[in-house]
């Protein structure tokens, strides 16, 4: 990549960073998208690039077997970049504004039943009074109770559940302040469960001589605190634990059955959206399709007109 153009990427991210406050995995994906991109220029100068050459692009996109859900994502980035370099005069024009995106079905989020839900918050708890476990094993399972209860809890990204502070865990009251993306707060409840949870396991991480922290899930790596990949792995333990497939079950399903869940039982959709974070309630709407079932049940139920049998 030619020195200008890595330039003009710097200076994008430095205001993806100062303006809306975006956090550092979502810069290094912007990073990724965008360098891919200007790859694919090979040194042409930004200002003179025509749509025909972002549409190349995608082909090329296509050609390497990229899912239509990934092209989109990076033309997303790529439109970003150049409705950045227009604005701030280094570009005459702004040749993504008209490309069309590839086609894409919206995938339905996985989603787990309550009762297996309540099956995998049982195996947690059943790993906490297991008789005979080490100090270090007891220790992880507290963990883990914790971090299940709580992200069932609260429907929390799980970027945000690892980072919680350790002040998560001693708070009386029955929610918590969470910032989230764009580094905005928003309030999300804390049931008793959830609080016990945290109580018990930061009573052991004091046992253990590891309460000295800033972090609820304190961690020797680099951040500090507990990686997503390392809950991931856990919870897919845990899962089969419970006699659930591995497939089935991540962090982020998890999230998903909070607010399926809530749906199911006569949540409004505006509240779920400011639970999650969602700045559009679009995205809040792919969770709809769990009400099916229950509104052609009401409509079999209690219709006047409807079937007896």
């Amino acid at each position: 990549m030619s020195r200008i153009p890595r330039q003009r990427l710097n200076a994008f991210l430095d205001m993806l960073a100062a303006e809306r406050g975006a956090a550092r995995n979502t810069l290094d994906a912007y990073e990724r998208d965008i360098s891919d991109y200007l790859v694919f220029l090979g040194g042409k100068p930004l200002e003179g690039v025509s749509p025909d050459e972002i549409r190349g692009w995608l082909a090329d996109l296509a050609a390497r077997g990229l899912k239509a859900s990934s092209a989109a994502r990076r033309l997303s980035a790529v439109r970003q970049f150049h409705r950045f370099l227009y604005t701030e005069g280094l570009s005459p024009g702004d040749p993504a504004a008209a490309i069309q995106g590839p086609r894409q079905g919206r995938p339905l989020p996985k989603v787990i039943t309550i009762d297996a839900v309540d099956r995998l918050l049982g195996a947690a708890r059943e790993a906490c009074e297991r008789a005979g476990t080490t100090p270090a094993a007891r220790l992880r399972a507290l963990r883990m109770r914790c971090l299940v209860e709580m992200l069932y809890a609260t429907g929390l990204r799980v970027s945000e559940l690892i980072a919680l502070p350790l002040s998560a865990a001693t708070t009386r009251e029955r929610f918590l302040i969470v910032r989230g993306k764009g580094d905005k707060e928003r309030l999300v409840p804390l049931n008793e469960a959830a609080r016990l949870a945290a109580r018990a396991w930061l009573e052991a991480l004091n046992e253990a001589g590891q309460g000295e922290t800033r972090w609820l899930f304190p961690s020797d790596g680099e951040s500090g605190h507990l990686t997503r990949q390392a809950f991931g792995r856990e919870l897919k333990a845990l899962g089969g634990a419970a006699g659930l497939p591995g497939a089935s079950l991540s962090p982020h399903v998890l999230r998903h059955a909070f607010a399926s869940h809530l749906l199911q039982n006569g949540a409004d959709l505006r509240v779920v959206q400011e639970l999650l974070g969602h700045a559009d309630i679009a995205t809040t709407q792919i969770y709809t399709h769990v009400l099916d079932e229950r509104l052609k049940s009401m409509v079999r139920d209690l219709h006047p007109l409807a079937d007896g049998e």
